[in-house]
């Protein structure tokens, strides 16, 4: 009869320390899902430690675990909502699509996912608040946005998608500007049920060539199929 070699204290101690470390993880998404609950239904200012505890169903020393304070959570929330606009992106992207037609793609997109994802939802409301915050919240993944914008519709003005008097610069700015004000209003008035539709009503004033060149419109694609990839 075959016996079972004892296993090495060590691995013992590594399968342990791996089940912990889940463990450890999963309870820090936790946290955050229920902090962008909140934070989206209420605002930064109007939120608690212990209302994003309760949220996540945790004490609010598993909340100090992971995060020194509210202001931590705050940062954390926008950090992972530009983690998740770099996935849409890269989603895109690897649909190969014409380049206007892949911008159109990728507005509608994210368009989907601050209508359903509430992490979305709260990180743009945070960025509404960061002047409550100490030391702010990151801008740089905007300018990025803007930028992969930009690089779209520069290589779109090459294949001739735009007229040849566009600034895919401009246009970048302006799209990407446009796009949030349209997010904004479409949540104030009717809590983002119709920003697809708004949002394609910016497209098609801003790029109106686009309805020549086969971008689809009011892509509905649920936000998490790319925005978790």
């Amino acid at each position: 009869m075959d016996t079972l070699e004892p296993q090495p204290p060590g691995r013992k101690r590594s399968a342990r320390q791996d089940l912990k470390q889940q463990r450890s993880i999963r309870t820090r998404d936790q946290i955050l899902d229920a902090a962008a609950v909140t934070f989206a239904r209420s605002g930064y200012a109007h939120v608690t430690l212990l209302d994003i505890a309760d949220q996540a169903g945790v004490t609010k020393g598993a909340v100090y675990f992971h995060f020194t304070n509210k202001e931590a959570i705050a940062v954390a929330v926008s950090e992972e909502y530009f983690a998740r606009l770099a996935a849409l992106s890269a989603g895109v992207k690897r649909l190969k699509l014409p380049p206007l037609q892949a911008t159109v793609k990728l507005l509608n997109r994210v368009a989907v996912a601050l209508r359903d994802d509430n992490l979305f939802q709260a990180a743009v409301r945070l960025h509404l608040d960061r002047h409550l915050i100490d030391n702010g919240l990151p801008t740089r993944p905007f300018v990025d946005f803007i930028a992969h914008c930009e690089e779209l519709l520069t290589e779109a003005k090459r294949l001739g998608q735009l007229h040849g008097e566009a600034s895919p610069e401009s246009l970048a700015r302006v799209l990407v500007a446009s796009f949030f004000g349209a997010q904004h209003i479409s949540w104030a008035l009717n809590d983002r049920t119709d920003i697809v539709d708004r949002v394609q009503e910016t497209i098609d004033a801003i790029l109106p060539l686009h309805q020549c060149s086969g971008s689809a419109r009011a892509d509905n694609t649920p936000a998490h199929q790319d925005a978790r990839a």
